[in-house]
């Protein structure tokens, strides 16, 4: 699961389209190289191509860009790995967000650092998040088809808990990349499911006595 993808396929649309295209390239590219200090309207629409008065008319500024960067990776079509398994349908999506965080540049951690910088640009990646991991369910889903984990798991819980120590030891630790961390952590989260680590709690039902 990719925090920050490349900007979605763009929509039929003409000029408006290509421009826009231009524009996030050039956004997501200045980010990744020259981090969000040095990103301004100027830097994205000289490295676009698109007149500096069109790119304001449009984004306003920096975080106009950002949140447009981020919303734009909804276009996309992109679906987790069908393994076979609970266990290799996290491994590989690990092993894809390891790539986007360990990539050089890498825009995932661009985008990252950036929401610290501008709130709209935490807003949008909310959003990339929730959306994210609500395509990913779609793993818990076939587990449960699977006979692997019983019914009534929650599915953000468990893909957290698989997901989280890669941006812990890659991000907030800055640890060198380790080619079995996507392995092992999937596997930890998959064995706690198993666990019922990650059931949703039961109602209580009638109290008991009446």
């Amino acid at each position: 699961m990719s925090s920050a993808p490349p900007p979605g396929r763009p929509r039929p649309g003409g000029r408006t389209a290509r421009i826009r295209t231009q524009v996030l390239a050039a956004v997501s590219a200045e980010l990744a190289e020259n981090g969000y200090d040095a990103l301004t309207v100027d830097s994205v629409a000289a490295r676009s191509g698109v007149h500096r008065t069109t790119v304001y008319r449009r984004w306003r500024d920096v975080g106009g860009l950002l949140t447009d960067l981020l919303d734009s990776t909804s276009d996309d079509d992109w679906q987790p790995t069908d393994t076979g398994s609970l266990r290799g349908d996290l491994a590989a999506l690990n092993r894809e967000i390891q790539t986007s965080l360990t990539e050089r540049p890498s825009i995932a951690t661009a985008l990252i650092a950036a929401s610290f910088r501008s709130d709209e640009a935490a807003r949008a990646l909310r959003r990339l998040w929730d959306d994210r991991y609500e395509r990913c369910e779609v793993v818990v889903e076939r587990a449960i088809q699977r006979g692997e984990l019983p019914p009534g798991i929650d599915a953000r819980a468990l893909l957290v808990a698989a997901t989280a120590p890669l941006y812990h030891q890659l991000v907030l630790l800055g640890t060198p990349p380790d080619p079995r961390l996507p392995e092992h952590a999937a596997e930890t989260a998959a064995l706690a499911a198993s666990a019922g680590a990650f059931d949703r709690p039961q109602d209580s039902g009638d109290v008991e006595g009446e």
